[in-house]
């Protein structure tokens, strides 16, 4: 590894949103990405809970999964990409998409997790129209092909 690579820099500047939270899921960190994305600012976020970010329904699911993985020490989310809701500080409903790594401490338990989220909001918003437009498109043909 190259020793003059600031790693620290890297996580502060990257584009996605990086956050880290501990076993409780208590913030611990969140980048300037994380600021634009959800509209809190560090200091907002510092050993709170996630729930600021997670809509109210999803709450319970996300709460069981965590934990499990904090027993457990395994997630599906290592490698596979999680699109969910997720709430910016002014209330609106943002579509997200995130992987996550554990940290692991000496001894091996998962002390914590580190999230990279991006906002997919706008893609979400044009997926849904372009379906939309499909359905539209596929009923006008067939019945054209009725007539």
């Amino acid at each position: 590894m190259n020793p003059d690579i600031d790693f620290s820099r890297l996580v502060a500047d990257a584009a996605d949103a990086i956050m880290i939270c501990d076993a409780q899921g208590a913030i611990q960190y969140w980048n300037a990405a994380a600021e634009r994305i959800f509209g809190f600012n560090a200091a907002d976020t510092m050993g709170r809970s996630l729930d600021m970010i997670i809509p109210e329904r999803q709450r319970g699911r996300h709460w069981q999964g965590y934990h499990q993985t904090m027993a457990t020490g395994i997630t599906k989310y290592g490698a596979d990409l999680l699109r969910v809701p997720a709430l910016h500080k002014d209330g609106r409903t943002l579509s997200i998409a995130f992987t996550v790594s554990l940290l692991k401490g000496p001894d091996g338990g998962v002390q914590g997790i580190a999230a990279i989220v991006r906002d997919e909001t706008a893609r979400f918003a044009e997926d849904r129209k372009l379906r939309a437009r499909l359905v539209e498109l596929e009923q006008r043909l067939a019945g054209a092909s009725q007539s």
